[in-house]
């Protein structure tokens, strides 16, 4: 209790500001810079800087986690409502332990729309259908949007979503649903919806589809960046004192027999994944937050439990930026089969999503390319002509898995929960399933409450998240980016991404970077060139329990999920970078290497890219001999580097490109400029012998 206090006077007070040098971080090549720059970076260092103890390590964590006696709470589930349940357990003067058995965010915590949302089409539901428990529902949503918005500032904020408008009957009944939406905020109303012209619309969306275009509505939500938000509530909940582990997998639930003569779970048996260490963790209770896994631990409890959960897949795809403005987004509200598709500006790139298709429950969840071309196909219909939609636009695709879930105490079993279903077993396991990332902390509150309830847990003060800032959040303001890039000669684009990904911590991560050795900027080497993460970030993704190059290239930073190729290209200074700060010997980097290309290829979409080759080739006889001589010429020196079969790949890639199965090809556009100079010479010793 006296380290939440603490954490209290922190954020409500300010932050206890030191000053130091840290010029160790900056020691190397100082030789080849001016004084001038070299005493703006000390000047950077000796400036007052929001300060914070240390986290504790990892093994630390493990220790606290196999020598604590026992803990009041045990929480299985290291995505939003896992780490929810602790920060509210632990804020309740709770002794409490978490273990994931993959990392922080790594199931369906990470691959949401990235939007904190009331439900506009739940309010719809509810008014069409005089349903009193669909608006409750929407009603909490609104008042957990407003909250998460103010907690997290520096990871969320309000997004206008545009509703074209293309049949003047449209209008009306939208633009109620809309201010109903407005009402139910009431106070708490982000701003308030509005309708614009067709020519305003098409002014702040321009590639909007403009036939027969009437109008557009315009209504708030928020986003947010999902992964560094859950990241944020584990991180708040370890500073409290919760002690918490990832890559820490439950072997099996540990059992006792209560006063009544009933069997009751009284802990775990798990494994460090890590190291293969097997420990017990004893508590007074254990919650079930494992998602779409809820049933596979309920059946650990009891093997003769009826499954709840009904797995369903939800695809995204990732799009360059200039497919949508950069502040606004858009929804279609009925697809050709009733699902509802948003498009949405994220991370300087385009977001499009989602699908809902009945799926397996697997840690690898991949997606298909049927749901890949229905996204595409759906955003074509509000897009303009001028716009081509092509397949070879699509720079990542992923699927997370929604777990919808039956209450088993209803009394039509059968029918899917439209809230969050919280259950207590014979065995005292509490399990929390369904609901959604908005309702985190309500869904958070109501486990915590069954939990003192159902095991008699004794608490300290009521639930204190309401509230709450997060974990970065108490020293973060609009305006931080612009001292990060004065203070430390950052670029501003990476000065805005460390002020909006680290909040008061990204002063932090920018001790941590490396001289560039250029007049501008000055600290700070990109992880990959186009994106404005650090290879300072790898640094201190270590210190924020990051243990694989998957949990940095998918979580720590979203590379992966902006551009999986891009992710492919640095994974080996990702692993080598951490192979410093972790002691990685060679056959481990080898290891992380080959599961970090494989994530990419099976859970990113890069495995869809296979299909996008085997098309017919579409060009007559005078085409390919023209491609073939084009190609031919590659090989200059005449050494036969160049066989039919290159040639064969060549043309299926030639004629991808015309269809738009591909896009942006390096060799394709090296050929055809080779062309417009008169001639470059590529080597093909160099080149490995072309594609």
């Amino acid at each position: 209790m006296a380290s939440f206090q603490r954490m209290r006077r922190l954020a409500v007070g300010g932050l206890a500001i030191v000053g130091g040098a840290t010029a160790a971080v900056f020691a190397l090549n100082r030789t080849t810079w001016t004084s001038k720059q070299l005493l703006q970076v000390e000047a950077a260092e000796k400036r007052a800087i929001p300060q914070y103890p240390p986290l504790p390590t990892r093994e630390e964590q493990l220790k606290a986690l196999r020598e604590t006696p026992e803990f009041d709470i045990l929480v299985i589930g290291g995505g939003a409502t896992g780490c929810g349940v602790a920060l509210d357990a632990v804020s309740r003067g709770l002794r409490t332990a978490v273990i994931e058995k993959d990392d922080f965010s790594s199931g369906t915590s990470s691959r949401s729309t990235k939007l904190i949302h009331g439900g506009v089409r739940y309010l719809q539901k509810a008014i069409l259908g005089l349903d009193y428990e669909q608006y409750k529902l929407v009603k909490e949503a609104l008042h957990e949007r407003a909250n998460l918005l103010a907690i997290a500032p520096h990871l969320s904020a309000p997004l206008p979503i545009m509703l074209p408008i293309y049949k003047w009957w449209q209008l009306p009944y939208f633009w109620v649903g809309i201010k109903a939406y407005d009402v139910v905020a009431g106070k708490q109303c982000l701003k308030s919806s509005y309708f614009l012209s067709k020519s305003k619309s098409l002014e702040l969306f321009p590639m909007l589809k403009k036939d027969a275009l009437v109008g557009a509505l315009v209504y708030y939500d928020g986003r947010h960046n999902d992964a560094r938000m859950n990241l944020a509530i584990a991180l708040t909940a370890i500073r409290l004192g919760a002690n918490m582990a990832n890559h820490t997998e439950v072997l099996e639930l540990l059992k006792t027999k209560a006063e009544d003569g009933r069997e009751i779970v009284c802990g775990a048996k798990v494994r460090d994944v890590m190291t293969g260490q097997e420990f017990n963790i004893k508590a007074k209770a254990v919650v079930n937050a494992t998602g779409p896994f809820t049933d596979s631990i309920r059946q650990m409890a009891d093997s003769t439990t009826k499954k709840i959960c009904q797995p369903s897949a939800g695809v995204h795809v990732v799009l360059p930026g200039y497919y949508s403005p950069e502040a606004m987004g858009l929804l279609d509200p009925a697809t050709k089969d009733g699902r509802v598709i948003f498009f949405l500006p994220w991370e300087n790139k385009t977001l499009a999503g989602t699908t809902d298709t009945p799926c397996k429950v697997t840690d690898s969840p991949s997606p298909t390319e049927e749901e890949i071309q229905f996204i595409l196909e759906e955003i074509k219909h509000y897009l303009s002509p001028d716009v081509q939609v092509r397949r070879g636009d699509v720079l990542a695709a992923w699927s997370g898995i929604r777990p919808l879930v039956t209450d088993p105490k209803a009394k039509n079993t059968e029918s899917l929960s439209r809230n969050h279903v919280i259950d207590v077993s014979s065995t005292n396991l509490i399990t929390i399933a369904g609901g959604k990332w908005t309702t985190y902390r309500s869904m958070a509150l109501d486990t915590v409450d069954a939990a003192v309830k159902a095991c008699n847990l004794q608490t300290t003060s009521e639930s204190q998240t309401d509230g709450m800032l997060l974990d970065g959040a108490a020293g973060w303001t609009p305006t931080m980016f612009i001292r990060l890039a004065q203070d430390f000669g950052l670029e501003s684009e990476v000065a805005e991404h460390l002020a909006n990904t680290y909040g008061d911590h990204a002063f932090e991560v920018a001790r941590l970077a490396e001289l560039t050795g250029k007049r501008h900027p000055v600290v700070g080497v990109r992880l990959a060139e186009e994106f404005p993460y650090l290879e300072a970030e790898v640094k201190y993704a270590v210190k924020e329990y990051a243990c694989t190059a998957v949990d940095v290239l998918a979580r720590r930073t979203r590379l992966a999920f902006l551009n999986a190729q891009a992710a492919e290209e640095v994974v080996p200074r990702v692993v080598e970078l951490m192979a410093k700060e972790l002691g990685w010997n060679k056959q481990r980097q080898k290891e992380e290497r080959e599961k970090a290309i494989a994530f990419i290829y099976e859970q990113m979409g890069s495995s869809c890219r296979e299909n996008l080759m085997r098309i017919p080739i579409n060009f007559d006889e005078s085409e390919i001999k023209t491609y073939t001589k084009k190609f031919d010429g590659l090989d200059t020196e005449k050494k036969g580097f160049i066989t039919s079969v290159d040639i064969r790949k060549y043309l299926d890639l030639m004629s991808a490109l015309r269809t738009g199965a591909v896009s942006h090809s390096r060799l394709g556009t090296a050929i055809e400029l080779g062309e417009q100079k008169e001639r470059v010479v590529i080597s093909t010793e160099r080149s490995g012998g072309g594609v």
